[in-house]
């Protein structure tokens, strides 16, 4: 009996040596992570949840702020989050699911299906669709507030924008189409389908299709002024979910539970834009790093999935904040990489100054500047960019110009926001202003034909 117990006493002296090990490894990093939360969210940067897992066990998960505007309830980890381009991997693996049943061949065309679309349909397929390769219309520009508007917009449309398979679109027609594909060869409705063979399975428990204003747990987007965002009206079929459910989907997905790994694969490596990505989001194939981001209104969300160092990183957001450099400041800190605490947001903080009085505002950012300069994000050219545009959409478009002026003259040499200044004089009617802003960022390296093209219609203004 002695011997027996010396040998227990040493079993458990030996494993809580080795826990203790464990957390004393681990520790740092989930401390780093907090304290880079935590900063976060003080700073303003940060409104949502978060979860880290390695090696499929989570190793940080917490909450940060408040489910609505008025900032009352406060987030916990059953928030049900609106995920937006995220939702439509589900149904691009619902096809993936009828292809490996055999029920349904991904090079036929959709005029297959008998949906009632015009002669294109008889050249799409659906391959093309989960890849975003159809050309098929689109549909997004128009804002249907149903599905009766989308399918009215797909059949009254006889044109392409171009043959399928021979450029890239990411538009959500081919979603809506998809979605529609899986109904007619299911029997059942999209909702149905995925809910019995994706949601049930994987035992998503707080998961819901299309939630209602007051549903349990549901989290409302607000914006920088709090103002709580519009009800969702569009195509129907978008998956809410709750971060412990989005981490069970990619969990299953990296194991192979609902689909094989080839057609995991097929969805992962777009054929037809490998630098873009597809129903999966982009993968970066050097560093085996999948990267999946959704923005619907100010609802923001992402993941990190490092098929590498087995690693998952989630972030979800209701009021549009920054978990894009988020995302990836955590999975630096994972690889023991050198990360950055996001500072806090210039354009956050002068916004509401330049709609009431755009010079008052440009005092702010060189006063700041001047006086708090490691605090802000001064360094980030899109801060001033972000709100020139937002400016300029809300019809302040000789503020736009001044903050678009700001800018090119931090950054110098930066193509993209000359590009952008020569849009707010255009839309202001400054047709030689725009011209030479349009040349400047030629000059500079261009911005992908756009200030080509844009300088070419303002010439056509100047006639």
């Amino acid at each position: 009996m002695k011997n027996h117990l010396f040998v227990l006493t040493l079993t458990i002296l030996f494993t809580n040596t080795l826990f203790a090990q464990e957390v004393k490894k681990q520790k740092p990093e989930i401390s780093q992570i907090d304290s880079l939360m935590a900063k976060s969210f003080e700073r303003g940067l940060f409104n949502g949840n978060v979860l880290v897992a390695q090696k499929g066990k989570v190793i940080y998960q917490k909450s940060f702020g408040f489910t609505e505007e008025t900032r009352g309830t406060k987030l916990n980890d059953k928030s049900v989050f609106n995920i937006g381009s995220i939702s439509k991997e589900f149904n691009a693996v619902a096809i993936m699911i009828l292809t490996e049943r055999g029920l349904l061949n991904l090079d036929d065309p959709i005029s297959t299906f008998n949906l009632g679309l015009p002669k294109w349909s008889e050249k799409v397929t659906t391959r093309h669709l989960v890849n975003y390769a159809s050309g098929i219309p689109k549909i997004e520009y128009l804002k249907p507030k149903n599905d009766e508007d989308a399918w009215a917009i797909l059949r009254n449309n006889d044109s392409l924008f171009f043959e399928p398979g021979t450029n890239y679109l990411y538009e959500n027609s081919n979603v809506f189409l998809q979605r529609r594909i899986i109904e007619k060869i299911s029997g059942v409705s999209y909702q149905e389908f995925v809910t019995k063979n994706i949601i049930i399975p994987l035992k998503m428990t707080n998961s819901v299709f299309d939630p209602k204003f007051g549903y349990k747990n549901m989290t409302s987007c607000y914006d920088f002024d709090n103002v709580r965002c519009p009800e969702l009206e569009f195509i129907s079929g978008w998956l809410w979910v709750d971060i412990n459910d989005l981490f069970k989907w990619i969990d299953a997905m990296n194991s192979n539970r609902l689909i094989s790994k080839e057609s995991f694969q097929l969805l992962l490596n777009n054929p037809y834009a490998k630098d873009e990505g597809g129903s999966l989001g982009r993968y970066f194939e050097k560093e085996e790093l999948q990267r999946h981001n959704g923005v619907s209104y100010k609802f923001e969300s992402i993941f990190l999935n490092d098929f590498k160092n087995n690693i998952t990183i989630i972030l979800l957001s209701n009021n549009l904040n920054r978990v894009w450099d988020l995302g990836h400041s955590i999975h630096n800190l994972m690889l023991g990489k050198a990360y950055e605490i996001p500072k806090k947001s210039i354009y956050q903080t002068i916004r509401k100054e330049a709609f009431n009085d755009v010079n008052k505002a440009i005092e702010t950012y060189y006063l700041l500047k001047k006086n708090s300069g490691k605090e802000y994000s001064f360094e980030n050219p899109s801060e001033l960019n972000k709100l020139g545009y937002e400016l300029l959409r809300g019809g302040k478009h000789k503020a736009s110009i001044e903050v678009f002026k700001l800018a090119t003259k931090e950054f110098p040499n930066d193509a993209n926001l000359f590009d952008s200044l020569g849009e707010a004089y255009f839309t202001n009617k400054q047709y030689d202003l725009a011209s030479d802003s349009y040349k400047k960022a030629i000059s500079l390296g261009g911005t992908n034909g756009n200030a080509e093209k844009m300088l070419k219609k303002n010439r056509g203004n100047n006639r």
